[in-house]
């Protein structure tokens, strides 16, 4: 059903990660320096920054990277695009208002969607931004929406930026995230592993606006406080907890971790990559990984998840892996969306991060 409002003075923009142009070191250099480059995935004073980047992290990182992406790489390209142009098209079938695609780094830049939305629509009012992020984090959602919102001012457009909070506990988001792992959990199993994306612990004492609650009270993230509105670490939990509530799990069979650390900063724990190995050890024989960080699979997921963690898991003993993908496309998720911005075209502003 097409939702017809006044004439394509609004539009939808979609935002994602990004992911390199292809599996060439060369592109991987290019796009290792923008991501890393970025003061808030390593917020480190810029001279420092430049150093580990280009002088240790990027020269070292970028063949290993391309080997890791051809693993996965799609003959469309990169799984992370592809995907989310899949989902960009899915939503637009269900609006006349202009929904695209932006990625934080690479193509197509905020940039490049700004400029193409505003010159395909002259009469353009209002942009609603949905940052495909459930949780908050700096290194992800923040970043995404402060480069948007920084090339929205920087070329003064007449109209304006909305954007979508982090729905990390909105009630539709759990059921479609619950949806997709229901069918998983028909099989025998002795853990379901939710497997976050990690961070590092600075990241989540940088963002408490309290100055004194995060990882300094006991068991904070289950202790109220304004500091949760910016707190990763408090969001996966809620997730987790959420989901298994809906899906009736019981506690002995959850287990939360983070993945893809970098560097040898502390970073949140327990870390996927070493519990993993433990877990035969300890009687996890039959294991299912879900990551409820990401809603489109890409590198994280399909390589360092589905093949990775795999072989580790086997390799230590274990005797059954099965890797649930992302929503991706799924119809649920895609009627999730469509909810939330048809409901904000109707003037429901709950949904939106206070600015």
């Amino acid at each position: 059903m097409i939702i017809s409002m006044n004439e394509n003075n609004r539009a939808v923009i979609l935002m994602n990660l990004g992911s390199p142009d292809s599996t060439d070191v060369k592109d991987l250099k290019n796009y290792l320096t923008e991501f890393l480059m970025d003061e808030r995935v390593i917020d480190k004073p810029y001279l420092v920054r430049t150093l580990l980047v280009k002088g240790i992290i990027v020269p070292f990182r970028a063949k290993k990277s391309s080997e890791a992406y051809q693993k996965v790489w799609m003959k469309e390209g990169s799984p992370l695009i592809v995907i989310s142009h899949q989902l960009q098209q899915e939503v637009q079938k269900n609006f006349e208002e202009p929904v695209e695609l932006a990625m934080r780094y690479g193509n197509p830049s905020a940039f490049s969607v700004l400029e193409k939305l505003h010159k395909e629509n002259p009469q353009l009012k209002e942009i609603l931004l949905l940052p495909l992020y459930p949780h908050y984090a700096m290194s992800s959602y923040e970043t995404a929406v402060k480069d948007i919102q920084q090339q929205h001012r920087k070329k003064q457009y007449s109209s304006t930026l909305k954007t979508i909070k982090p729905f990390y506990n909105n009630e539709q988001y759990i059921h479609a995230l619950s949806e997709s792992i229901r069918p998983y959990l028909q099989q025998d199993f002795d853990k379901i592993l939710f497997s976050y994306h990690g961070l590092p612990q600075r990241h989540i004492l940088k963002g408490d606006i309290t100055g004194y609650h995060c990882m300094k009270v006991n068991d904070c993230c289950h202790v109220d406080s304004p500091a949760h509105q910016f707190c990763y670490r408090h969001q996966t939990y809620m997730t987790t907890e959420l989901v298994a509530k809906t899906l009736n799990i019981p506690k002995e069979k959850i287990e939360q971790t983070y993945q893809s650390r970098l560097g040898r900063d502390p970073w949140l724990l327990p870390s996927t990559q070493e519990r993993l190995p433990q877990l035969p050890g300890e009687g996890i024989n039959k294991l299912i990984v879900v990551c409820p960080a990401f809603v489109s699979d890409c590198l994280e997921t399909l390589e360092e998840i589905a093949i990775q963690a795999k072989d580790t898991f086997f390799n230590a003993g274990g005797e059954s892996f099965e890797f649930i993908p992302c929503m991706n496309t799924q119809p649920l998720w895609v009627q999730t969306i469509t909810n939330w911005i048809k409901n904000y075209f109707k003037g429901d502003t709950s949904m939106l991060l206070q600015q």
